[in-house]
């Protein structure tokens, strides 16, 4: 609850899920790749859009609470530094899986409405959609004055609610025309997809709240937006040496989050894969041991924090 009224946790959520709906509006006369073009973006936008929230929220429920006294408060009671850094990591992982859920219903309407030169904009999609967040604005700002509820906690979860209410109208009682011969239909293959880029969200998680114990805002992110790039190449990197033999690669290789394992955008369009739910039950083994490690290396740096 307070990572959801945080107000940068709102406008992430929000701008995310909007940017990716106008995804799907431009003509980009991209010879018949239109719909995978979209697919590709969207899914982009809701990785970086959880990695942002990841440190975002990893900051401000620890090294705020370091940073004002806060956790000394609660440490204080019968409360040990490990339950209370697992409970933080419990709660970023709740906080990053709703964040991902709206982006990933975002998401399977902006593919719904993608469409190629000779089709249009569905401005009816567009109006539904965009009305069931006004609405869950709106809906968030009457129960702030009349009832005194915290505006942001309630847009957020009004906007589950009424992006996926506006997703079922959509799918039901409008049509859309990928071109002038196919009708569009829900591309359900991006789910799996969409569970495979929430477990590099939790892994980033761990990650950022590892760094949080020592470290604040900025330098977490610096950190993790490094650990971002470098395991974007670490097939490159570490992965042909340690082919070849290299000890030191293959360490690193192990060390190094493979992001690449988690981001399967392209097989969605060339056929080769169908999303098999045997490989996203590997990726979700390779997700709990990672963050495992990442929080154990956190809880061992957050025992020696001087907190006083």
């Amino acid at each position: 609850m307070e990572l959801v009224r945080q107000p940068i946790f709102l406008l992430l959520m929000t701008g995310s899920v909007l940017f990716e709906i106008f995804l799907a509006v431009p003509y980009y006369f991209a010879f018949g790749d239109e719909m995978k073009l979209v697919k590709t973006t969207t899914l982009a936008v809701m990785l970086l859009s959880g990695l942002f929230g990841a440190v975002l929220s990893a900051s401000a429920s620890l090294a705020r609470e370091i940073r004002t006294g806060t956790a000394l408060a609660v440490l204080s009671k019968p409360v040990g530094r490990a339950q209370f850094l697992l409970a933080k990591f419990a709660g970023l992982a709740a906080a990053l899986t709703l964040l991902a859920y709206v982006n990933l219903v975002g998401v399977i309407t902006a593919s719904w409405m993608a469409f190629d030169a000779y089709g249009k904009t569905d401005v009816t999609a567009i109006a539904i959609f965009g009305g069931g967040i006004a609405l869950a604005y709106g809906l968030a700002g009457f129960s702030n004055f009349f009832l005194r509820r915290p505006f942001v906690s309630d847009a957020v979860f009004a906007m589950v609610v009424l992006v996926t209410l506006a997703t079922f109208i959509i799918f039901q009682f409008t049509q859309q025309m990928e071109s002038l011969s196919t009708r569009a239909v829900v591309d359900w293959r991006l789910v799996p997809a969409g569970l495979l880029i929430l477990f590099a969200f939790w892994i980033f998680a761990a990650v950022a709240l590892a760094c949080s114990t020592r470290l604040d805002m900025i330098a977490t992110l610096s950190i993790c937006s490094a650990v971002f790039l470098v395991g974007l190449m670490s097939d490159y990197l570490f992965g042909l040496p340690a082919a070849h033999g290299s000890w030191w690669a293959s360490m690193l290789y192990s060390m190094v989050p493979n992001w690449q394992l988690f981001w399967l955008a392209d097989a969605l369009e060339t056929g080769k894969s169908t999303f098999h739910w045997a490989y996203v039950g590997k990726a979700f083994a390779y997700m709990v041991f990672y963050a495992g490690a990442a929080l154990a290396v956190a809880v061992a740096l957050f025992d020696e924090r001087e907190l006083s």
